[in-house]
C-alpha cells in the first residue's frame, strides 16, 4: 500500500518547474511558461519565461475564434520581453511588454479604484485597476518577482 502511495507522490514531485506560468495579457491563453526564477523577492529579482504553442493556441481558439496555425505562428511572434526584473526595495519593476513601472504600496486617499497604486514610468500614468490599464497582470508580475510586497 506504500509503495501505491508513493508512487503518485513521486510523480507530483518530479512535475517540471517550468509548468507554472504568468499572465502576459489579460485574454485567455495569455500566459507564458516560467523557465527560470533568481532573487525573487531582492533589489536584483528574476524571472525568465517562454511562449509556448499550447498557450497560442488556446489564445487563437478561445479569443480570437481562429483555429488555423497562422495565428497561432503570429501570436508565437508577439513582440514580448521574456525576462521580468524587478528592485523590490525600490519598487521598481519591468514587465513583459518592456514597460517600466514603480510599485509605490498600498493605494491611500486617492481617486483610483485599485488595493495597490502602480504607476507606468514612462507614460507617467497610474494603473486605474480597468482591463484596459493591464493593472490585473501588471500586479500579478510584481507579486512574482517580490511577494512579500504584496499582502
Amino acid at each position: 500500500m506504500r509503495r501505491l502511495l508513493a508512487v503518485p507522490c513521486a510523480m507530483l514531485l518530479a512535475a517540471p518547474a517550468g509548468a507554472a506560468t504568468l499572465d502576459y495579457g489579460s485574454r485567455v491563453g495569455m500566459e507564458l511558461a516560467i523557465v527560470k526564477k533568481s532573487g525573487i523577492g531582492s533589489s536584483h529579482a528574476s524571472i525568465l519565461a517562454r511562449h509556448d504553442r499550447r498557450n497560442a493556441r488556446v489564445y487563437c481558439r478561445e479569443y480570437g475564434h481562429d483555429f488555423t496555425e497562422e495565428c497561432v505562428d503570429a501570436e508565437m511572434k508577439a513582440p514580448l520581453h521574456f525576462e521580468i526584473t524587478a528592485n523590490c526595495k525600490a519598487g521598481e519593476f519591468t514587465t513583459f511588454y518592456g514597460a517600466k513601472m514603480l510599485f509605490q504600496g498600498r493605494n491611500k486617499g486617492t481617486d483610483v479604484p485599485t488595493d495597490y497604486r502602480i504607476t507606468a514610468v514612462d507614460e507617467n500614468v497610474v494603473l486605474d485597476g480597468s482591463g484596459a490599464s493591464g493593472y490585473d497582470y501588471t500586479l500579478e508580475q510584481f507579486k512574482a518577482l517580490c511577494p512579500n510586497r504584496v499582502k
